[in-house]
């Protein structure tokens, strides 16, 4: 009688990794769609206040936004701890908000132009009168549409 013996696997059988390019551009393609870029590095602290009624902005490349805040720790040595502006990565005076409006809009497209929103990020804290001077200069500029942003009153603030 012949015996008959079972062939031992030479190791594990090696993984079919034909499939692997698919997987990572998958990969790829789904973090380049759902990432976003942050525009505004802050340099204001900035506690945004409550509210119960929102809405959101429908298309935020038509928003301009105008942060008001103290500055933090490390800025206030340089620019001291009272309210002040910040436009885009640059803190600023309220004379410089026409200027700063001017150059938005020129960047819009013609057609976008009249419906260029500005949001005001202001820090809960803020004094009324900074955001008084903001708007007047909004006004003197023709920036008649501002928003204001706010948190839901049950979110956790940043």
């Amino acid at each position: 009688m012949a015996k008959f013996r079972k062939k031992k696997g030479s190791g594990q059988q090696a993984i079919n990794t034909a499939s692997l390019p698919d997987i990572v551009f998958m990969l790829l393609f789904f973090f380049m769609v759902s990432t976003t870029m942050k525009e505004v590095s802050l340099k204001i602290q900035l506690k945004q206040p409550e509210a119960t009624e929102l809405s959101k902005l429908e298309k935020k490349s038509l928003v301009t936004y105008i942060y008001v805040g103290v500055p933090q720790k490390q800025y206030q040595n340089t620019f001291g701890s009272e309210p002040r502006l910040q436009l885009n990565d640059q803190f600023a005076t309220v004379d410089d908000i026409r200027n700063y409006i001017v150059q938005e809009r020129e960047s819009m497209r013609e057609s976008d132009r009249s419906k260029m929103t500005v949001s005001i990020k202001a820090d809960y804290d803020t004094p009324m009168g900074i955001i008084t001077e903001v708007k007047q200069a909004l006004r003197e500029a023709q920036a008649l549409k501002i928003s204001y942003s706010a948190r839901k009153a049950d979110q956790v603030p940043m």
